[in-house]
Parts: structure tokens; sequence; C-alpha cells
């Protein structure tokens, strides 16, 4: 069986990684792909989402797995199971969890899932009155997608009201931002949990915690993302089973109810405060970096999982994950987050930590003749596997070691929350 990979960043490239391990795929094909992911399977690329549903018919391609938000929101996967295609990827009705902030909170107030207290508006004077009512810092949303750049957190009520009025003129983020969301900031430790969905039952994958900020200590600007770990030592059994009751199985309750079943992967953001966990937000697809550490943890059963969720069968899925930790180090271009940066040629050193222990992720690089170049944001991901957090952190900043380019930048306290323990 063939199959595609829908996506061209670090996400995309780990799942690649991960499956190349399954005798059943005879051939990857990645849409459109990186430059890096030619090693893995063959880069497509076509005009229009409908001339690649007519190649996947074509090419009776076995399962699409969609890796990015966009096409989901637009209704990629319906397509393809129109033209009876499995797809990992719910539909653009279901991906409202994530293509609208909006209908997230509304959905989490009906069926009475735990989450920060807000107001939806597209009113500048209702939205200054609840604005004044909240406690700082204050959290604005635009409600659209905003490629990870929509959510501002105002330390004054003057940035709050400013914020708020840039994006209910369309100026901050275009249409995108002209309804929002404005709500409490919640103060307490983020988890991301992945639970892999066919509409009905659902398996949890190991916990990861995501390191937003640009720099060490959890300071400078958000990022989409500067490293991950997994699984996490800080959910508990008692916080899981809680975050399962409470937010999961009410949400795949809900959307059955909608008339729209969830099938995929529900990515719970969580804040956890005083040992309870509430909602920030929903994606429908894995977060990134966070895949790059789940993938390596699949011992066995990473195909069957997706093709079980496809078909809507999980109850029989049979799957294995390893008993190690995987942490994750995302090296960045010289300018990200702010701007574009020169391309730049990347030189790979000697490595001295055991291949089986450590992976490199391919993102933002572009291949020119033999060389591979940094072609902006973040370029690739260093994935260290061990025993503890420990050992995995030095295998992963071992691989950091053997990477050079110019501008070159990288976090070096990845996994700091459980390491200071």
């Amino acid at each position: 069986m063939e199959i595609v990979i829908v996506g061209s960043g670090g996400r995309e490239y780990a799942i690649g990684l991960a499956l190349q391990k399954e005798c059943r795929i005879d051939g990857i094909y990645f849409y459109p792909g990186n430059g890096a992911t030619e090693k893995l399977g063959k880069n497509i690329n076509f005009k229009t989402d409908k001339d690649f549903v007519e190649f996947a018919v074509r090419q009776k391609i076995g399962l699409v797995v969609i890796g990015p938000e966009a096409p989901l929101v637009e209704g990629l996967a319906d397509i393809l199971r129109e033209n009876d295609i499995l797809v990992f990827g719910p539909s653009a009705k279901a991906a409202r969890l994530e293509g609208s902030k909006v209908y997230m909170k509304e959905f989490a107030r009906k069926y009475d899932i735990p989450t920060a207290t807000f107001l939806q508006t597209q009113d500048y004077t209702e939205a200054c009155r609840f604005i004044e009512s909240l406690n700082l810092p204050i959290v604005l949303k635009a409600d659209g997608l905003c490629a990870g750049k929509g959510v501002i957190i105002a330390q004054s009520y003057a940035e709050a009201k400013a914020t708020a009025k840039e994006m209910l003129s369309g100026k901050a983020f275009g249409d995108s931002g002209r309804k929002i969301v404005i709500e409490e900031y919640l103060e307490g430790f983020e988890l991301s949990v992945f639970a892999m969905c066919d509409g009905k039952d659902f398996i949890l994958l190991p916990v990861a915690q995501d390191h937003k900020r640009l720099l060490d200590g959890d300071k400078g600007p958000n990022t989409g993302g500067m490293g991950a770990y997994a699984p996490s030592s800080l959910a508990t059994p008692a916080l899981l089973e809680e975050i399962k009751e409470t937010i999961i199985d009410p949400t795949l309750t809900g959307m059955e109810r909608e008339g729209n079943p969830f099938s995929g992967v529900l990515f719970c953001g969580i804040m956890v405060v005083k040992d309870r966990p509430y909602l920030l937000e929903f994606n429908v697809r894995f977060g990134d970096p966070e895949c790059e550490v789940l993938m390596p943890l699949f011992k066995r059963g990473l195909l069957d999982c997706f093709m079980a969720c496809a078909k809507g069968d999980l109850q029989k899925i049979d799957y294995e994950l390893e008993e190690n930790v995987c942490v994750g180090v995302v090296v960045a271009s010289k300018e990200y987050p702010y701007k574009n940066s020169k391309k730049e040629k990347i030189t790979f050193l000697d490595t001295a930590t055991p291949l089986e222990n450590a992976s490199i992720i391919f993102a933002g690089v572009e291949r020119s003749g033999k060389y591979l170049l940094a072609s902006g944001g973040r370029v690739l991901v260093c994935v260290g596997k061990g025993r503890n957090v420990k050992e995995a952190a030095k295998n992963a900043y071992g691989i950091v070691k053997t990477i050079k380019f110019d501008g070159m930048q990288f976090r070096k306290d990845i996994a700091h929350q459980v390491l200071e323990k």
C-alpha cells in the first residue's frame, strides 16, 4: 500500500520517519514535503487539491495523513472521503474546534468543559466593558486561523483595548480577527494532551510539554514551539483521568451529538491550575514540535492506529509504546520568530551519539544540489531518546552540537521543569 502525508514541516517528516518501519507500506508521498523528505519518500505537488485528489484515486492511495490545520479546516479530508480514500484527519465541520476560537469556546460552555471565563464579541464597546472586568494580564484571541500568531497576552488595560480594536478592525489579522475571544488569564503549567479518535472511542498518547518562549527560562516572545519532551511526569494518573472525564469524553460525545463525529487526533492544550485541568484550546492535528517526540515512542502499531481512526474501529487496535522518554530541541534560524532569515548552508559534523538514540527531524530546509539550506523559521528538531529525561536531553543536545549554520539559535533548557526537580 502507498500513503500520502500532507504537509511540509517537521511534524510530517517525523510521521514519515516513523512509518518507514512499517513493512506494509510500499511507498510514501509527501504533499508537498520539504528539502529533506525526499530521503523518506517522494515529494509531489499540485496546483489544486482537486488535482491531488485525482492523483490519490488514480494511484489507489491506501491512506492519507493530513498534518497541518489549514487543509483540514478547508475540507480536504471531506473531498478525499467522498472519493473513497481513507483519511486520518477530521471533517471540516469537526475541524472548527481549531478553525474557530468562538466555536470552540461556545462548544466548551455548552458541554460543561472547564475553560477560562470568556466573552466572544464583534463589538468594541462590549469588548472594553469585559476587559475592565478582568484582572491583568488579559488574553485576546482572533477567531480564525492565524498561523499560530492570533493570541495576544495584554499586560495592561490600555494594551488590551488597543489590541481588541486592531483585531476587530481587521488591521491585526484580517478577517480572522473581526470576531474575537477575550478571556481571563490562567496561571499554572501547560500540558499537551493528544487523543487519537475514531468518532466514538479514543486512545491517549503520552502527554507532552511544549516550550513556547524563544529564550531560556521561558523568556522572550512566543513562538511555534522551541522544543518539547514526552512523556511528562507532571501528568499524574489522577490528572489524566480528570482530563479524560471532563474534557475528552464530553468533547467526543458533544461532537457526535452535533452530527460532526471527530476522527483523527484531538490535541488538547491544557493549563493545570491548582491540580485542576482547564482547556486552553483545541487543535485538530498533531502539535509541532510535540509530534517529533511522540512518533519515536511507537514501538509498533502506528499505522494500525491511523487506519483504525480512519475506519472508525479503534476498539480492536493493537499497538505498543516504548518505555522511554524523548526530548526534542528546535534549532531555528537567526531572525526567528521576528522575520524571514537569509538562507544558509547546513553543515553536519561527525556524530558521537548512537543514531538509535537520536535523530534529526527536518522542517524549514531546501535542497541545493547535494546540500541542505536552512530556509528560515524552525529549521530542524534534534530528538534524543533515553531511559529518563536527563539521558534523552543529553542525546538530543549531543546531536545539536553536530549541526552548524550561520545564525542558528536554540534553547539550552528544554525539559527544565522536570530536570530542575
